[in-house]
């Protein structure tokens, strides 16, 4: 990607969005894509009163332990809305399939430490499925 080189127009955008750096936080909080965000920058123009609400407030000073706290909140704001989004029946989807895999491979361990001791009797049980999950 380093050799192609982009349109104008996107360059430009990718200025004017640096520029703003609220209208690069709403996009990572998912209230707009950047796709949707271009659109309007390229019908409507820099100079549109839509872009005022993202204008760089960079005259204000903040002090390194305010800058800290709202990194911070902004952290714990993101992993708020991706718990939001979290999917149950895809999360136990996933945490079966791992189980799955887990207990398969724990097969070919204990089938291996089978035929290192040569016919003795195993004093470990085998475990089908370790982690035991009730469905709702």
């Amino acid at each position: 990607m380093a050799n192609k080189k982009l349109h104008p127009s996107i360059e430009e955008f990718k200025a004017f969005a640096k520029a703003r750096p609220r209208l690069l936080e709403d996009v990572r909080r998912g209230d707009h894509t950047l796709q949707e965000l271009y659109e309007d920058w390229y019908l409507l123009g820099e100079e549109d009163p839509r872009w005022d609400a993202y204008k760089d407030e960079s005259t204000s000073v903040e002090t390194k332990e305010d800058t800290n706290n709202s990194t911070s909140g902004k952290w714990m704001s993101q992993i708020g809305s991706l718990i939001q989004r979290l999917d149950a029946n895809q999360v136990q989807h996933h945490v079966n399939s791992l189980s799955e895999a887990i207990g398969a491979i724990q097969g070919v361990i204990s089938q291996f430490q089978g035929a290192q001791s040569k016919g003795g009797a195993s004093s470990a049980p085998e475990v089908k499925n370790p982690f035991s999950f009730r469905k709702d």
